[in-house]
């Protein structure tokens, strides 16, 4: 069914993406036969993604300036350019790859889009791989909150763009 974002295995190489990832989860959702690329699917999700999401991210920067932890990756190494916060690595018009790396932990985010002319998904995978005790304390609080999140976000890219 169109727009029904659901929980599915991942089906990402986390070694080449992210060795030593301790956590990896992806969320799919059906667009039928519309024809967007993985850059669009990013962008719709990290650029139109509901307010509330926002306020969160603001809350986040704000609890963790203390602890010195990043609240971008503007400055890391983005060969494809930023999406919001998010530094571009790597991208295909199939797939994007974003994330940094930082103190207490590093991520990527892969965006696959695949499927035939009429029955097209996209895939959002997130991995992580903590460094240090403020790294899995970080994890374990966020959780939770990351699936609410990337549900809300994938949402966005059914709609049309704005």
């Amino acid at each position: 069914m169109n727009g029904t974002v659901r929980q599915v295995t991942p089906e990402v190489d986390a070694i080449t993406l992210l060795a030593g990832a301790q956590f990896v989860d992806a969320f799919r959702v059906e667009i039928g036969a519309a024809t967007v690329n993985a850059r669009e699917a990013c962008t719709r999700m990290v650029l139109h993604g509901p307010r509330w999401i926002d306020v969160l991210l603001r809350l986040r920067n704000i609890l963790v300036t203390p602890f010195g932890l990043k609240t971008s990756g503007e400055g890391a190494p983005a060969p494809h350019g930023l999406i919001g916060l998010f530094p571009v690595v790597d991208e295909t018009p199939e797939r994007l790859v974003a994330g940094f790396d930082d103190y207490h932990l590093d991520f990527r985010i892969v965006v696959d889009v695949a499927g035939g002319a009429t029955s097209r998904q996209v895939t959002s995978t997130t991995l992580v791989r903590t460094h240090n005790l403020l790294g899995r304390t970080y994890l374990a609080l966020i959780t939770p909150f990351h699936k609410l999140v990337v549900r809300a976000m994938m949402g966005r890219i059914v709609e049309p763009a704005r």
